[in-house]
């Protein structure tokens, strides 16, 4: 059984779909142990303690720079034995420090179709507010592994759903949560702690 530590900043509706899904049986092979906060407010830890999952608040205003702030997430992650990274709204870039030990062990939801609307400065509704600005027709969310680049990760799923006429960033966000996010974020974990993802050339291919 892997352990699964999942970061979180904020509301934590991926957080809530993560564990809706360990519930229902549809994460095999793995267990969300601990629940990391950058943010001691954040709502997330709420939906861990009414599941009662530990939960840890590493505060990002206490640390100078990302460097520090990394350090001290490394070294949480390693008390907890995890084998698998999951960020849930997590709003804070790792370092090098940790994407380089946890090599294809971190796993990331961006919330539009990689290489699209990505990269440093995309995130929550600016991605959607760009992605209707460009006039895209399809829109989804990526299920990818972190690396030390912004959104660079290999790509593990994808899926999509239609923009429609007169959509706001906030309607097309809701749209690609219930229907990608909160339905492939759980299956690529649930594909990582059976050991059905393999990378060759650095991408991501699904085992049968």
């Amino acid at each position: 059984m892997k352990n699964i530590v999942v970061l979180v900043s904020g509301g934590g509706t991926n957080l809530q779909a993560l564990i809706d899904a360990e519930r229902s049986g549809n994460i095999i092979g793995g267990k969300i142990t601990c629940v990391i906060s950058s943010n001691p407010n954040a709502y997330a830890l709420e939906r861990a303690k009414n599941n009662n999952i530990p939960t840890r608040i590493i505060p990002r205003k206490n640390y100078s720079d990302p460097k520090a702030y990394s350090m001290a997430v490394l070294a949480a992650l390693d008390e907890e034995h995890t084998d698998l990274v999951v960020l849930a709204g997590f709003m804070t870039i790792l370092d090098e420090c940790v994407t380089s030990k946890y090599a294809y062990k971190i796993i990331n939801v961006h919330p539009a179709l990689i290489p699209s609307f990505c990269g440093e400065g995309y995130y929550g509704l600016k991605v959607h507010e760009a992605a209707l600005a460009y006039g895209v027709k399809v829109s989804g969310a990526t299920i990818h592994f972190v690396n030390e680049k912004a959104d660079a990760g290999a790509i593990i799923l994808q899926g999509v759903v239609n923009v429609e006429n007169g959509d706001t960033p906030e309607v097309l966000q809701r749209r690609i949560m219930e229907n990608v996010e909160w339905k492939l974020l759980p299956k690529a974990v649930s594909l990582f702690c059976q050991d059905r993802i393999e990378i060759v050339g650095g991408k991501a291919y699904v085992k049968q």
